[in-house]
């Protein structure tokens, strides 16, 4: 299908701009990546029937052979024509294989069996292969940053306003640390996903009729795949697996919606912190040839939002009446397109942070911006410690003084009579800080280090 007869446009426009990690997210997201894996539940029940002494050895390769051949276009005219898609695939596969191995395709088995068991099998090896690389080249890039910039003065900023000293370091040390922590939980909710081979409603009904040990034989099965049993089944697996998985993709998308965020809002105008590095011919601007639009920040936050009201629909998959029914067969088709997204998303970050440009003067100008007036935590802190009983409230009326004249806060602090036994008796040290809240920060630099190394530890960076 040309480009410009999509639908969707992750299939033209936004889908994984890297050659590499799109090669493997194709064996897993893709439609024939679904035919592909739900052969592949087929080839493996019949890999365990042959051990079980159910069905021969030839028969086993047989079914084995047909399941790498068989093709979605001849599934797809087959469920055009029978109008049901795992039956279209069982017989396309019958028809590549002898009279013997015929009985043994899709033996035992009911739909959901293949089908909740290939979902499994392809969002773990979408995540394994393609979402935790592409999450943890970004993590890299971030620790990198943040080393970098572990010792960068800026401005820490609490609900837009100047608050206190941190380190742009810092700042990008709180999303090595969210992301890294995402990446964790995706690595153990992909691990965790189930498969089933249980049957029509989950009593194992068909396999006890010819299996002495059913659920041995769902075990095996499911080995074959990398993959373990739901310990409850109906006709569908214990939702709460994917759920649990689906979840991690998201809240890891809102951490990248985030970093994103904020990157966009540096590069305002009136901030001008850090620069998206443009390239020669890059235009900003339909009309205004001078813009430099953070576009790309942008995109993450929109994709961002584009996909998360999707997770109510995960949710909301939770419920299956009785032992199954269908509503949630139409809607877990789209549950690799969240993939594709928080994979856009992350790929584009991983490109703009690494060339992020940082300012390091601007941040000094606007840290300066309030004329010392950031001194006035430590400035109360430090009274308090000296003794005087109420030194907040005195601090803020000096603030709204130093406001009302224009004046330096430092200046009119050292010029407080109402202070001056309490100021006397401050270390110079103290006084410098105050005075020069430049200073003032912290451990910032010490803790952004910590950060960095924990996670280039935890995650085996």
């Amino acid at each position: 299908m040309d480009r410009f007869d999509c639908v969707s446009p992750l299939d033209f426009r936004y889908y994984v701009p890297n050659d590499r990690l799109r090669e493997l997210v194709d064996d897993y997201v893709t439609e024939r990546a679904r035919v592909r894996s739900e052969a592949m539940v087929e080839a493996a029940v019949a890999r365990v029937l042959a051990r079980m002494g159910v069905c021969s050895e030839a028969a086993a390769d047989e079914i084995a052979r047909a399941a790498e051949a068989v093709t979605p276009e001849e599934v797809a005219e087959e469920e055009a024509r029978i109008h049901h898609n795992i039956r279209a695939l069982v017989n396309c596969m019958k028809r590549q294989v002898s009279d013997e191995a015929k009985p043994y395709i899709h033996f035992t088995l009911t739909s959901f069996d293949v089908i909740d068991t290939a979902t499994a099998w392809r969002l773990k090896g979408a995540a394994f292969d393609g979402v935790v690389p592409a999450l943890e080249e970004l993590e890299r890039i971030l620790i990198d940053l943040a080393r970098r910039e572990a010792e960068t003065l800026q401005i820490g900023r609490t609900h837009g306003q100047h608050g206190e000293p941190i380190t742009f370091g810092l700042a990008l040390a709180e999303y090595v640390s969210r992301l890294g922590g995402r990446i964790e939980r995706i690595r153990e909710t992909a691990e965790e996903l189930r498969g089933k081979i249980s049957g029509a409603v989950g009593a194992y009904n068909a396999s006890a009729l010819m299996i002495d040990e059913p659920l041995e034989f769902e075990r095996e099965v499911l080995a074959e795949l990398g993959l373990e049993p739901s310990p409850a089944s109906t006709q569908i697996v214990e939702a709460e697996f994917v759920t649990d998985f689906m979840h991690a993709v998201v809240s890891c998308f809102g951490v990248l919606a985030n970093l994103a965020d904020d990157m966009r809002n540096l590069q305002r105008t009136e901030i001008d912190e850090v620069a998206e590095e443009f390239e020669a011919g890059q235009v900003g601007s339909s009309t205004m040839p001078h813009k430099r639009n953070p576009w790309n920040f942008e995109h993450v936050k929109s994709m961002w939002k584009q996909f998360v009201p999707r997770m109510m629909t995960v949710y909301m998959d939770q419920i299956s009446e009785h032992q199954r029914d269908l509503s949630n067969s139409a809607s877990q088709r789209f549950l690799p397109e969240m993939i594709v997204g928080l994979l856009d998303a992350a790929t584009r970050l991983a490109r703009f942070m690494g060339r992020l440009v940082t300012d390091r003067e601007k941040m000094r100008e606007n840290l300066a911006m309030t004329e010392g007036m950031i001194g006035a935590e430590p400035a109360y802190i430090l009274l308090a410690a000296r003794g005087h009983p109420d030194a907040h409230e005195v601090v803020r009326r000096l603030t709204l003084q130093a406001q009302e004249e224009g004046r330096p806060f430092g200046e009119v602090l050292q010029a407080s009579e109402e202070l001056a036994e309490y100021w006397s008796q401050l270390t110079d040290r103290q006084r410098e800080i105050v005075l020069d809240p430049a200073q003032y920060t912290g451990i910032a630099a010490e803790k952004t280090r910590l950060l960095c190394n924990m996670w280039e530890e935890r995650l085996g960076l």
